[in-house]
């Protein structure tokens, strides 16, 4: 499986969960802590709530105080264990709710290489969806791309391992200092092997020439196949005075 770059921000939210779960002392109640990031930038923190009837988890709780923060759609979110435990992965019924409420978060896993990031959906193939979820979509994009697509010169992007749904969505321009959103709305998903994009899609997604985008490719997903399946994704934006 390919890894994603961490940018600053997402590890932010690695590190606000590690130091909340070391705060947790030995309390056998509370004994792991979570932290969510938004569009907006901000970071959302809970903590688990042990009990034999099954109380909830720190990432089920940190839900809760995202939508009470009034935070919209989740980008990020991670999860760390007490007593040194470090960075550990969701459970079962954790994976399925972020999946059907915040079906394009990245969740934080730990890797013999480090913290990585994943898509929920790769945490959960082939799995059920809940159809009344009704949840917001995110598209992220690199913060170099903002005026490009403000401006409608880039109206299409290729993504790897990253599934993307047509229809309305918030479009997050990442590693920005203050994050920029626009609204926008994806068009059409064509799902194809890397080695038979064309020179018109490499133009529509802003580059010059077929090798330049796989170039841009290779150095977004390190180590991505030359005849992997990928996704051609085209979209509009609505006009910039619309940014949230």
């Amino acid at each position: 499986m390919v890894s994603m770059k961490l940018f600053d921000s997402e590890r932010r939210v690695i590190e606000a969960a590690e130091r909340l779960a070391t705060a947790l002392g030995s309390d056998p109640n509370h004994t792991v802590a979570a932290a969510a990031m938004d569009t907006a930038g901000r970071i959302h923190e809970a903590v688990n709530v042990y009990h034999f009837t099954g109380g909830p988890c720190a990432e089920l709780v940190v839900l809760g105080a995202a939508a009470a923060a009034g935070a919209g759609p989740l980008v990020t979110i991670a999860a760390a264990g007490d007593q040194g435990r470090g960075l550990i992965p969701p459970c079962g019924r954790c994976r399925q709710a972020l999946l059907d409420l915040h079906p394009d978060v990245f969740v934080a896993v730990p890797t013999d290489d480090g913290p990585a990031l994943r898509p929920v959906r790769m945490l959960l193939p082939d799995t059920y969806f809940f159809p009344d979820a009704d949840a917001r979509r995110i598209v992220r994009f690199n913060r170099r791309y903002y005026e490009a697509i403000a401006t409608a010169r880039k109206t299409s992007t290729v993504r790897y391992e990253d599934p993307i749904a047509p229809g309305p969505a918030i479009f997050l321009f990442e590693d920005d200092e203050a994050p920029r959103t626009l609204n926008g709305t994806v068009i059409g998903v064509e799902r194809l092997r890397l080695d038979r994009l064309t020179a018109e899609q490499a133009r529509l997604d802003g580059f010059t020439s077929i090798d330049q985008l796989k170039k841009g490719l290779q150095g977004h997903y390190p180590g991505l196949p030359s005849d992997a399946e990928v996704e051609f994704v085209t979209f509009t934006v609505e006009a910039p005075d619309a940014v949230q």
